[in-house]
């Protein structure tokens, strides 16, 4: 019987290598896009690194989610995709437009080439950031719930997130018809890194370490193994059930700044002496905002917030069973030193 491939967009991002690890590992073939050829050797060295046999079974293609071209000889003889690909801008955009039409128009692009490639099933990498802001519960978030776009004070990332997700699931139900669709939604995603690229979570435990700042905002983060969303993603793609369904993927409650700080420490040792400790109030933070752009960053409409999520639908629906939090978060910190990316602290 010939071997499935399986396209993974966005092949040098964090989540979409340990998608194609487990892909291999699971013995499928995997294509993947990259916006640039000049990407194909980090990513092969990363894969190789991780202990990835690239035997014959993994192949790049080139293809920008910002245009047309590609996408169709990247789809051609795939059986499934796991679109994990996002726009990227080098800073916060000064029009949200520059994010909200490229993140919601480059799905639209790859469902469009997959559904005329007849393609079977398309897993598609949304977020929490998709279901949880613009309104506040008090149960857990899960994935009935959806952030509202129009929300007032809404930042850019959140609501790209949420407009991309929504044109997904009108496409599947409209000119897709006959496609199916498979949604995961992460909160913060942590792990070991596969090379030097860091995402905004593995930023956060990187200044951190580092003891920038030095006191920690009363904000609130779910947490999950980025093998673990690579899994679930598996899952999404091979379970029968998981069509036209969204799982969200977090590993146990919240976590607090705090909580992050201490579990940093816990796991590290001395190695995270510099981690800082201690709680700023507020209306301190809040103050700080008006001279400092940091402060502005923690002074948004979540701090201070008691939020949390479950994933009891992905848990009891296809099996996941992910690591702890606290797993997740002292791996990240493991692979930072590793890859020299954080210098340890001076004796």
């Amino acid at each position: 019987m010939a071997r499935e491939t399986v396209l993974v967009t966005g092949g040098s991002g964090f989540v979409a290598g340990h998608c194609i690890l487990a892909l291999l590992d699971a013995g499928y073939a995997v294509r993947a896009s990259l916006r640039s050829g000049a990407r194909e050797a980090g990513l092969r060295a990363a894969l190789a690194g991780a202990g990835a046999a690239l035997d014959g079974r993994f192949e790049t293609v080139t293809a920008d989610l910002m245009a047309d071209d590609g996408w169709d000889a990247a789809v051609a003889g795939c059986t499934h995709i796991l679109h994990v690909a996002s726009p990227l801008l080098a800073a916060a955009p000064r029009d949200e437009a520059e994010l909200l039409g490229p993140a919601r128009d480059g799905t639209l692009r790859v469902l469009r080439a997959a559904h005329r490639a007849g393609v079977r099933r398309v897993v598609l990498t949304s977020s929490f950031a998709a279901i949880g802001y613009g309104r506040a519960l008090r149960r857990p978030y899960d994935e009935r719930d959806w952030t509202d776009p129009a929300a007032p004070g809404l930042a850019a990332y959140p609501r790209s997130k949420t407009l991309a997700e929504q044109a997904a699931w009108r496409f599947v139900d409209g000119e897709g018809q006959g496609m199916e669709l498979a949604v995961v939604n992460p909160v913060g995603i942590f792990g070991p890194l596969l090379g030097p690229d860091l995402s905004p979570s593995i930023v956060l435990v990187k200044s951190l370490l580092e003891g920038r700042p030095p006191a920690l905002p009363q904000l609130m983060f779910g947490v999950v193994d980025v093998r673990d969303v690579a899994d679930l993603h598996l899952r999404a793609m091979r379970d029968p059930a998981a069509a036209g369904e969204r799982f969200l993927a977090v590993a146990g409650n919240f976590m607090t700044m705090q909580e992050i700080a201490l579990a940093l420490k816990a796991g590290l040792g001395e190695r995270a002496r510099r981690v800082p400790t201690r709680v700023l109030p507020n209306w301190l933070v809040r103050a700080a905002a008006r001279f400092s752009a940091v402060a502005r960053l923690a002074a948004t409409p979540e701090l201070g917030r008691r939020k949390n999520a479950t994933s009891a639908k992905a848990m009891t629906m296809l099996g996941w069973e992910p690591r702890p939090a606290a797993e997740a978060l002292v791996a990240t910190g493991k692979s930072l030193f590793r890859l020299g990316l954080v210098s340890p602290p001076k004796p």
